[in-house]
């Protein structure tokens, strides 16, 4: 088998594959954050030229750099820029807010008009002031106590020293800098990462269900082949790794356990029948012989010691044809004996079903008429001939008429018989109104030897089983007590 179409094979090249895609998709979420990264640099480090150029041009300019920001003919100081500046100052040589871009530290003149500047160590909460280790001792003049170089504060400081005829001047630009903003860039990265690591851990489970399912399946057949079920099949053998290759084994095992036993069963049903049947001929053989001895007897006594008298005349003919019943009967048992347990080859010939069915019904017209029971019989139109045995049929009919009016012989009642085509059989439908199977019964009918009736063998309904299916048909009863019972025969119609 090709390695890469077995189950080990795809499970691995899924995983280099999912590994080669997290690991793309890292590396592009990286360069992109380097991205986003390098364009806040260059949009701080133009807002610190612009900041710086802003302030060099105030210090030779006669106007305020808030006026020089406004102006419209410079150039370095956009709108983006203006939106990252929080302020920019110029510290003179005395520590003094030479200018600002926020009007309330700028320079003001009293009423004898002198100058009067801000102090830096004034102004009240300044950001972090960034690599201030460069400015050397004036360092501590931007940290005196009355300054707040606050850490806490949002946005960064920077200031440079710059060289005038008055000595050296400061330039700070106080920039601003949202920590929201700068906690969400920090986190995008690891929100990335998280959704990275929950969509390989959603394929990781999907594939390990999709890999699995086909064992549990396995497992799950082979629980219900264990308690019995050979007619279970497991999914997924077209596949083409091992899980398939098992799936179809396994398929092919049921298969061949089913038919396994459904040849047992026939083998035992054959040892059965075998033995029945020769215990039957060997019954049939020794109760036969005897049987006809006294049915010879009988009639010869009836011819030869005939009594004189009426009344003696009368009672001997009654008794010895009573005998003579009771012999017959015996004898129809030992041939419904011998008839179940030999086995049946029909003579499959076009049969018309209306003329078997007559035919049965002629058998039970009279008794039918003593225990005032109405016979109706209806056939459909375009009844096609049935593919039957003639003389097997009239076995099956004779035992469900019998039936049908023994189950009315006290009460009288309605004996239906319908004929009617159905797809590719032919369907009759024999129903009466007598006192009906017990629901308990209705699973033992067509058992060999399973009778309610005192006086039976209980082979009746099973030779009615038993020509149907040589026949390839069916037969399905439904009844309640004291309702009645129907018998629905299908048997199959000739075919052009």
């Amino acid at each position: 088998m090709n390695f890469f179409k077995t189950f080990r094979g795809r499970l691995l090249i899924i995983l280099a594959l999912l590994l080669i895609a997290t690991l793309g998709i890292q590396y592009y979420l990286n360069l992109k954050t380097q991205d986003e990264n390098n364009e806040m640099l260059a949009a701080q480090s133009r807002a610190l030229v612009g900041g710086f150029t802003l302030a060099v041009n105030g210090l030779t300019a006669s106007e305020y750099i808030k006026d020089l920001s406004e102006r419209e003919d410079q150039k370095f100081f956009d709108e983006k820029i203006k939106r990252r500046i929080k302020n920019i100052l110029i510290i003179d040589n005395e520590w003094q807010i030479f200018d600002s871009l926020n009007p309330e530290y700028q320079p003001t003149t009293d009423e004898n008009d002198k100058t009067k500047f801000v102090p830096l160590a004034e102004i009240k909460n300044l950001p972090p002031l960034m690599e201030g280790n460069r400015l050397g001792e004036d360092l501590e003049k931007f940290l005196v106590s009355n300054s707040s170089i606050n850490s806490s504060v949002e946005g960064e400081t920077h200031a440079i020293p710059v060289q005038t005829s008055q000595g050296r001047y400061y330039v700070m630009v106080v920039l601003e800098n949202d920590k929201k903003e700068a906690a969400a860039r920090a986190a995008r990265p690891l929100i990335y990462t998280l959704a990275i690591l929950l969509l390989s851990s959603l394929t990781t489970f999907y594939l390990v269900w999709r890999f699995t399912r086909p064992i549990a399946n396995l497992s799950n057949a082979a629980r219900r082949v264990a308690d019995g079920d050979l007619r279970v099949r497991v999914e997924g053998a077209q596949r083409s790794d091992e899980m398939g290759e098992l799936a179809a084994r396994f398929n092919e095992m049921t298969a061949e356990l089913a038919k396994n036993r459904e040849l047992e069963s026939r083998v035992q049903e054959a040892e059965k029948s075998a033995v029945v049947g020769r215990l039957a001929s060997a019954i049939a053989h020794e109760i036969r012989n005897p049987l006809n001895y006294i049915n010879l007897t009988l009639d010869h006594l009836r011819k030869q010691f005939k009594p004189e008298d009426a009344q003696k005349r009368e009672t001997f003919e009654k008794l010895t044809t009573q005998l003579k019943a009771e012999v017959a009967r015996i004898n129809n048992q030992i041939s419904d004996f011998l008839n179940y347990s030999r086995p049946a080859k029909a003579n499959l010939q076009p049969t018309d079903a209306r003329k078997v069915v007559e035919d049965s019904l002629r058998i039970v017209e009279a008794q039918a008429a003593e225990c005032d029971i109405k016979i109706s019989l209806i056939e459909a139109e375009n009844v096609p001939p049935m593919l039957a045995d003639a003389v097997f049929l009239r076995s099956v009919f004779n035992n469900l008429f019998i039936n049908a009016v023994h189950s009315m012989e006290k009460n009288g009642g309605v004996l239906s018989v319908k004929i009617a085509p159905e797809a590719e059989f032919v369907k009759i439908e024999i129903s009466d109104t007598g006192d009906g199977i017990p629901p308990e019964h209705l699973e033992k009918i067509f058992e060999p030897y399973f009778s309610t009736k005192e006086t039976g063998t209980g082979l009746g309904l099973a030779i009615v089983h038993k020509i149907i299916d040589v026949h390839s048909g069916t037969i399905n009863v439904e009844s309640a007590s004291n309702e009645g019972t129907k018998f629905i025969v299908r048997l199959p119609s000739v075919r052009e």
